[in-house]
């Protein structure tokens, strides 16, 4: 039975090589069998002669040739075979029926009909079995790219490693694709047709020629030594063709075990009878029956067993992914389609070991692969102590590195949840609910199905009948909000749940009715169902994700269009008589309040005018909210009163005028009650109430001043007064002074914007241009304050306005060109001073030791960033000059982590501007820099630091060098002239010499010609006793040429990369006992696996063995493993350094000239053929090389897995797991 044959896959013990996987299984019931079958039995393939195979070095597939389009493949078929025509032409001939050509052009096209095309070769298989079966192992050879034949010759007299090593040495050098590998739509073409006629050549044999012990027994063989080849394309094609036939002959075999099972029941029932009632010839017909597959059963149990033995075992560690993908894929179907003989421990830790693989696409197929087993409720019993041993691996797998394995292991854990008795406990789902609030829209939306799932089944649990189950779900949704501490990010968690919760979700009627209830739900908690409740209006009216969650522009289709609509309006409908309501219940709760007031952002204004019992409903709206701005002085509150101002008063909604109505009355109001106070305000005789008054009105109109314009009211001379009296005074109040500035600079906005669209007077402009230059002259003063909130407000004010009435500004309309206002020299002296003391600086940052302190560096660094990005904008449209950037670039390297995006981008739009003058820029930069070095206690870590930021400056001028070549060359002669300049009074001489050290940073992006001619200027500028000083010398080798491009490295020994142009690459063969060699030893030393078994002689499908075991006398490969006689060796993708795959007996290379033998001769001439094959594949092969030295790259976040060994030693992670 299969499933006794299965259960030795674990104790193979004496299992050798590939050759003898097959032969150890079968050989018994054939050779007994021989003389019946007439013709010859099929080969055997021996371990010897599979040994027999030269070993290449490691990763070194052969190359195949590159695969036409069908075009041009029936052009070239005349010619595709010119290495042995010959031989094709005889197999042709005595097949006198499709070919192996026939037939791969079939597969390859996808449009044939497979039956069709296999039962024409069944027939010519039927005339002569030999020749039906060359002709499937040539088509095999040529799905595998080589143009190598299978003769009917080979086939007799050769073993299967011998014919497999014959066809190594026909494999096509031009390219290293073969079908397998080739990129595009014929990729999956071809394999697809080569999977379906794989399972069609199964399907049609499985009443006959399966049992026939030819076909299917040399077929299998052969892919088994081909799946155990040193080529790639021969390793891969094999195993997934013996993969696709063992999944045949597993439904094959399911098929013979119910028929066996049917049949002894009807053999049981008759034989149960009594004697005389019995038909003795049903007995003895069922009974042959019984028989008869009983032997099918075993013999498809035998050819499973090797198959399974002889690749599956070995692929499934395969080095290359996508071999390891096919095994894991085909192992999964098998588990499911015969549960009874492969459904336990010992195959499902296969699938265990591969949730630990380092890539990505194999641990996907694992998951999906497990996710068809929890599917089925009848497993679940069997998959209760692979639960128990993996569950904390797959836990762990929701922060895969590779998101859409993160989303399956999501999927798969909800499965284990729904479907095992004891699910998941609380603490393991702790793993998955905060990834409802990931940026990966699709590992969120998993979330969000599993956290659904979960709270569904708690308010199942609880039976609550009074209530409804949005309402429950509600509530419980909630409280999880309010439990995860994510807050202000209400609108992931509704997007996670949008997917399966969507009508929950847009229940408004049961969430407005929570809110206006009186006594309903906790202060928190109103305020969480509000911010979810807004959260889900702007979903359901936008129909985009949040922020993060983008994945490109997506185009919404009609029916989502559709439906976006209907959910606008089923919004607008249900709350526009309800939001008057909820602003005045919480119309004193900032927090709430600031929410509900963008509900009506998100309504289809237009129905105001739909119906006239809805405009009472816009009145009470517009009241409550002027109310909430007279009642309000929190930003936060009053900047959404200002864009639902904004929104009420646009122009295209006819109700617009009674909006500018109601809000121009809220504006007299403000600026009576700040009128009122002026005058005591600047006399200096206001109280504190008068002050507080004054500055809250003051507050509530520059809020409102960023939505309508309120230049009538002329507020600007009261505000710049005031200003005015209160720096003379240092009366420094930060609410009115803040406040003030605000609103005299949203004045002079919307003036300019009223002076570009109506022809003001040159009277008008003389006066608007004295206004702002006023003005400018207070923020000037206000810049070195000690009130952070009014120098911050200066500054920002400041480069909004200077860039707003700048030449750039009115370049296309040269009637307001009295407008334009450049700052003075003093000005631009306190801008770059307030640079330096208060953006450029960590001070404030140490002194941040509160509550919150993280937030509050937060929102610093973000006002930094603003006011950084205002100063760079001056100096980009021509406000202040390029020169005045030094105090930006010079502060590159220090604050790279903080603002070095943003210096970047003023580097690259600087040199749109004129490339010279930004590359001398940069270098008067490094001058700056270098003159405060002199100027304080000169350190050589100083220089390297500006070294430092040399050389990342030198990495913004980019790879173009002939583009780059003026600026350097002006940059290099700046800081020339710079270093020999005549030293002033006081200094000594030439002390500026040393910064052709940090201009050497920038050689190595010069010319030939341009190095040639800077040594000279560099001989002419320095004086001949300075020739021989250290960094003149220095900066002389980075001219001298690109071999001395490194000059810093030279000196300091650095390890740094050199920048010239990268090369492809070739990796070199090395010699025993070379440097290489000793490095891999010492690697392989300082894995974690520590075996005391000895490494074998690898294939090239695994890690080469350091040179130094060869000649270190220690026993051989063969020699190991026999003595320890183990059977499962690892692949060094799955597993750690020092690991290995199956064994070929190492060639030996050592023999005296004198007695050598032709067939040895002709073994080294493969050997070298080989050798000059592998090097084609280099480049791939270091890519693969660094992939397996770096498992973290590629694997989960916070864990390190390593797999564990099948070997029963130390070195095993999970070595008794299954006993």
């Amino acid at each position: 039975m299969a499933s006794e044959a299965l259960d030795s896959f674990e104790e193979s013990d004496d299992f050798q090589d590939s050759g003898s996987d097959y032969e150890a299984t079968i050989k018994a019931s054939k050779r007994k069998k021989r003389a019946v079958l007439g013709p010859k039995s099929p080969k055997r393939p021996r371990r010897k002669a599979a040994s027999r195979l030269t070993s290449s070095p490691r990763n070194s597939p052969i190359p195949s040739r590159v695969y036409p389009s069908p075009q041009q493949q029936q052009s070239s078929q005349g010619t595709s075979r010119q290495v042995s025509p010959r031989s094709m032409r005889r197999v042709n001939e005595e097949s006198q029926g499709i070919s192996a050509e026939n037939i791969y052009d079939a597969v390859c096209s996808g449009k044939s009909a497979m039956v069709a095309v296999v039962d024409e070769w069944l027939d010519s298989y039927k005339r002569g079995r030999e020749v039906g079966l060359l002709v499937l192992i040539n088509f095999i050879v040529q799905s595998c790219g080589c143009k190598g034949v299978v003769n009917r010759e080979m086939l007799d007299s050769m073993e299967n490693a011998e014919i497999i090593s014959t066809l190594t040495k026909e494999f096509n050098e031009d390219s290293v694709n073969y079908p397998l590998s080739t990129p595009g739509p014929q990729l999956k073409r071809f394999k697809a047709g080569l999977c379906e006629f794989a399972q069609v050549v199964v399907r049609s044999c499985r009443n006959s020629l399966i049992y026939d012990e030819y076909l299917f027994p040399s077929l299998l063989a052969m892919l088994t030594g081909l799946s155990d080849s040193q080529v790639r394309a021969f390793r891969h094609t094999s195993t997934l063709l013996a993969m696709k036939l063992m999944t045949g002959l597993v439904e094959v075999a399911v098929i013979v075990s119910v028929q066996l099972q049917t049949t002894q029941r009807r053999h049981d029932m008759e034989n149960s009878k009594k004697p005389h009632d019995r038909a003795s010839d049903r007995l003895e017909e069922l009974q042959a029956t019984i028989t008869e597959l009983r032997e099918k059963r075993e013999e498809l149990s035998s050819m499973m067993n090797a198959t399974f033995r002889g690749v599956f075992v070995h692929r499934y560690r395969d080095r290359l992914p996508e071999i390891r993908v096919a095994c894991i894929e085909e192992l999964g179907k098998w588990l499911k389609t015969d549960p009874e003989d492969f459904l336990n421990d010992g195959c499902l830790k296969y699938l265990g070991w591969t949730l630990h693989d380092k890539q990505s696409p194999v641990r996907l197929q694992c998951v999906r692969a497990l996710q068809g087993l929890y599917q089925e409720k009848e497993f679940i019993g069997r998959l209760e102590l692979f639960t128990g041993r993996f569950k904390e691996r797959m836990l762990s797998m929701v922060l895969d590195k590779d998101p859409d394995v993160a989303v399956e292991v999501v999927n798969l854990l909800l499965l284990i949840h729904q479907r095992m008795e004891e699910g998941l406990r609380e603490e393991e789902c702790g793993h998955i609910y905060p990834l409802v609030y990931a940026s990966h829209r699709g590992l969120a939306s998993a979330a969000g199905v599993f956290l659904y799932n979960k709270l569904k089944s708690v308010i199942s649990s609880d039976n609550q009948v009074n209530e409804s189950e949005n309402a429950a779900l509600v509530q419980i949704l909630i409280s999880f909000y309010i439990q995860s501490e994510f807050h202000e990010h209400g609108s992931y968690l509704v997007d996670s749940l949008w997917g399966v919760a969507g009508s929950e979700l847009r229940d408004w009627e049961t969430m407005t009715a929570f809110l206006l209830q009186e006594a309903g739900l906790l202060d928190e908690e109103e305020g969480a169902l509000i911010e979810l409740m807004m959260c889900a209006i702007r979903q359901a009216a936008q129909g985009t994700p949040p922020v993060g969650r983008t994945q490109g522009k997506k185009m919404l289709s009609m029916k989502d269009k559709k439906i976006q609509e209907q959910d606008k309006r089923r919004i607008t409908t249900h709350f526009i008589p309800l939001m008057p309501q909820l602003l005045t219940k919480y119309s004193a709760d900032a927090g709430k309040v600031s929410l509900l007031l963008k509900a009506p952002l998100y309504f289809n204004l237009d129905m105001y005018n739909s119906a006239q019992w809805l405009e009472k409903h816009l009145d009470l709206l517009l009241s409550q909210v002027c109310g909430i701005v007279e009642k309000h002085t929190e930003a936060t509150v009053l900047e959404a009163c200002t864009h639902l101002v904004c929104a009420l008063c646009s122009d295209t909604y006819t109700f617009s005028s009674r909006a500018h109505l109601a809000f121009s009355q809220l504006v007299d109001g403000l600026t009576e009650c700040f009128s009122a106070y002026s005058s005591d305000l600047l006399q200096g005789t206001a109280d504190e109430n008068d002050l507080y008054s004054a500055s809250t009105a003051l507050k509530r109109i520059a809020a409102l001043s960023c939505a309508k314009d309120l230049t009538g009211w002329k507020l600007f001379d009261p505000c710049v007064e005031l200003l005015k009296s209160r720096l003379e005074s240092r009366e420094l109040d930060k609410e009115l002074m803040v406040s003030a500035l605000k609103c005299a600079a949203f004045h002079l906005m919307w003036a300019k914007v009223n002076a570009v669209n109506s022809r003001p007077t040159e009277a008008e402009l003389k006066r608007l241009k004295k206004d702002v230059r006023s003005f400018c002259r207070v923020c000037q003063t206000c810049l070195p304050l000690n009130q952070t909130e009014i120098r911050d407000q200066a500054f920002e004010l400041l480069c909004d306005l200077l860039l707003l009435y700048s030449k750039s500004s009115v370049r296309s309309d040269p009637a307001l060109q009295a407008l334009v206002h450049l700052p003075s020299d003093t000005l631009r002296s306190e801008m770059a001073a307030f640079l330096l003391d208060f953006i450029f600086t960590e001070s404030e940052d140490a002194d941040l030791d509160v509550e919150g302190e993280e937030e509050m560096k937060i929102t610093l660094l973000q006002r930094k960033r603003n006011q950084l990005a205002g100063y760079c904008k001056l100096v980009l449209y021509g406000v202040l000059d390029l020169t005045a950037a030094t105090d930006v670039f010079k502060h590159y390297n220090k604050f790279f982590k903080d603002f070095g995006d943003i210096i970047k981008e003023t580097m690259s739009k600087s040199k749109l501007i004129s490339h010279v003058q930004s590359a001398k820029t940069v270098c008067l930069s490094l001058q700056q820099l270098f003159s405060e070095m002199l100027t304080e206690n000169h350190s050589r870590q100083d220089l390297c630091e500006i070294r430092d930021l040399g050389k990342r400056l030198a990495m913004s001028f980019g790879i173009d060098l002939h583009r780059v070549r003026k600026p350097l060359v002006a940059l290099h002669m700046d800081g020339i002239r710079f270093a020999f300049r005549d030293p002033q009074e006081g200094e000594e001489q030439l002390p500026h010499v040393t910064f052709l050290e940090i201009l050497s940073e920038f050689s190595f992006k010069l010319l030939q010609q341009d190095r040639a001619q800077l040594a000279a200027l560099l001989k002419l500028e320095c004086p001949s006793a300075a020739l021989s000083w250290p960094s003149v010398k220095l900066y002389q080798r980075s001219l001298e040429g690109r071999s001395a491009s490194r000059p810093r490295e030279q000196e300091e020994g650095g390890d740094v990369s050199s920048h010239d142009t990268p090369k492809a690459k070739r990796k070199r063969t090395t010699a025993q006992g070379s440097v290489s060699s000793t490095v891999r030893d010492s690697w392989l030393e300082s894995s974690s696996i520590h075996s005391n078994l000895h490494t074998p002689a690898l294939t090239s499908t695994v890690q080469r063995q350091p040179a130094k075991l060869l000649a270190s006398g220690k026993p051989t490969a063969t020699e190991c493993d026999m003595g320890n006689g183990f059977t499962e060796l690892e692949s060094e993708d799955e597993f750690s350094s020092g690991s290995q795959m199956r064994k070929v007996k190492p060639v030996k290379r050592r023999l005296p000239s004198s007695s050598l033998t032709g067939a040895s001769l002709d073994q080294q001439d493969l050997n070298l053929h080989l050798t000059l094959l592998s090097l084609i594949e280099d480049n791939s092969a270091e890519r693969e090389e660094a992939e397996i030295e770096d498992y973290e790259s590629d694997s989960d976040r916070d864990s390190a897995y390593t797999l564990p060994s099948t070997r029963h030693t130390s070195a095993s992670v999970l070595d008794e797991l299954f006993d």
